[in-house]
């Protein structure tokens, strides 16, 4: 673990909590998990990709969500948030492309679903704190949790089909069942950028906010919401997820790894990758 990772991303706290209990910092290679009574602030930690996701941070992000449950039983609510200038810029191209030892290319494509399912099953509630670039994966992710507040500035971008690859993760069905099936076909298939009051209006997000008033509007729904009976707070976000797999069911998205590997060996959606990493890179 390098120097870099080891220390700690500040998270801002109004201080309700402070006092009453020990934090407790749990730091991994590529995120911290940082607990503070009933309110914990899971943070993707590489800023300096834009919190890029790599193999290693989405099998973190599974690991992080089992300790909470296993570990953390008085945590109600988990704030899901990116270090630095981005909340995530998507998986890492880079990261994916190279192969892993011991492990098939089907194994690697199957982490991104895993790590939504852990953030979406999770005990607690989750509210994704996003700003800056919510890009493909990382927006996957965000609409994993259960709340999503954004500040006016963030970025919102499905470049998949771009790629040549198409959106996986449980990704589309999280999608049509919080904004639709026609929004949902035109953002993923057009590729273009989308803004938080786009975002807001189609009801991907709870709340947008000012980015100075972002951390402040967080930390004050999150205390709210561990002011309630963990019970209640427990049990509602059961029976909304319950409710929504009946409408849009992500039971199917074991097969999105396939979906993902077959993409990969497609000539032409292979030519369109090409393409488009040319075309950034200029």
């Amino acid at each position: 673990m390098s120097r870099r990772d080891e220390q700690a991303v500040p998270v801002p706290r109004s201080g309700r909590y402070l006092g009453i209990y020990s934090p407790a910092v749990h730091r991994f290679e590529s995120l911290t998990l940082d607990v503070n009574g009933p309110l914990a602030t899971l943070t993707l930690n590489r800023p300096t990709r834009l919190n890029a996701l790599t193999r290693n941070l989405l099998r973190e992000i599974v690991r992080a969500c089992r300790l909470v449950d296993e570990d953390h039983p008085d945590i109600k609510v988990l704030v899901v948030r990116g270090a630095g200038r981005a909340f995530s810029a998507g998986f890492d191209l880079e990261d994916f492309s190279t192969p892993e030892t011991g492990r098939t290319s089907r194994d690697t494509a199957d982490l991104g679903r895993l790590a939504a399912e852990a953030l979406t099953n999770v005990r607690p509630l989750t509210i994704a704190s996003i700003h800056g670039h919510c890009v493909g994966g990382g927006l996957v992710l965000a609409a994993s949790c259960d709340l999503r507040l954004a500040a006016d500035s963030a970025r919102f971008l499905i470049p998949e089909v771009d790629l040549g690859i198409p959106l996986a993760w449980g990704g589309i069905p999280r999608l049509v069942r919080e904004i639709g099936p026609a929004l949902t076909k035109e953002l993923v298939l057009t590729c273009r950028p989308f803004t938080p009051d786009e975002a807001l209006a189609a009801r991907f997000l709870n709340r947008v906010v000012p980015e100075v008033a972002l951390a402040p509007a967080v930390q004050e729904l999150a205390e709210s919401l561990c002011g309630k009976p963990a019970f209640s707070l427990r049990v509602t976000k059961q029976q909304v997820n319950a409710v929504m797999e009946e409408i849009g069911s992500t039971a199917r998205n074991t097969i999105d790894g396939d979906v993902l590997t077959a993409a990969l060996a497609d000539p032409e959606s292979r030519a369109a990758s090409r393409t488009y990493l040319e075309r950034r890179n200029r």
